[in-house]
């Protein structure tokens, strides 16, 4: 049985070719970008808000920008079975 590829090896790719990186560093990078957008929602609230605290910035201010930095996140999209993948491709 064969392995499946892993979807960000292009991206590994990419970045050696555009950044002075070797592999491994190309995947710690990755790695890292993954983690912190894999964060949920509930968690990114709190951690922001400790850090804006930790700044000093008013519980005001605070949920205010948690909340415009939150919905300005990217978000993965939806998971699709092969037939909408063909439908999104051929129409």
């Amino acid at each position: 049985m064969t392995e499946d590829p892993d979807p960000l090896e292009p991206l590994l790719d990419h970045l050696q070719r555009a950044l002075p990186l070797r592999r491994s560093e190309a995947q710690r990078v990755v790695d890292e970008v993954v983690a912190w957008f894999a964060e949920s929602p509930e968690a990114f609230v709190r951690r922001r808000h400790r850090e804006l605290q930790d700044r000093g910035v008013p519980n005001a201010r605070a949920y205010s920008r948690i909340a415009d930095e939150l919905a300005a996140r990217p978000v993965p999209g939806p998971r699709l079975s092969e037939r909408q993948v063909r439908r999104v491709i051929y129409g």
